[in-house]
């Protein structure tokens, strides 16, 4: 019985650690979208050279939250732990390439001259 017991013990271990590689890689894919949302809006709302670096940054933070979409299915899908581990570090790699596009896309929006 006691060995039944480590096994279930052992299984809900791996169950809730492949749970947290999941929310994490879906957290960052999350944010990847939330910084590339932002990172069109500023290259919307910026015109001439300055908006085209901004809509190359957005279109950057867009590819980077796909990545990390991609990733966080993989995590989702993983069959081992590590795997999943691997694949929730990409979706939090390209949430932060998406977070940086999203910066220079708010940089150039700034740096718009005035007419």
């Amino acid at each position: 019985m006691s060995i039944n017991k480590a096994l279930l013990a052992l299984a809900m271990g791996f169950a809730l650690a492949a749970c947290s590689n999941q929310n994490s890689a879906q957290d960052a894919a999350a944010d990847a979208a939330d910084a590339a949302a932002e990172a069109q809006a500023q290259a919307d709302a910026t015109a001439g050279t300055a908006g085209d670096l901004a809509q190359e940054s957005a279109d950057t933070a867009a590819l980077a939250a796909d990545t990390a979409a991609d990733a966080a299915a993989d995590a989702t899908a993983a069959a081992t732990d590590d795997a999943a581990d691997a694949a929730a570090d990409a979706a939090e790699a390209a949430a932060d390439v998406a977070e940086d596009a999203a910066d220079n896309a708010e940089q150039a929006a700034d740096e718009e001259p005035q007419l």
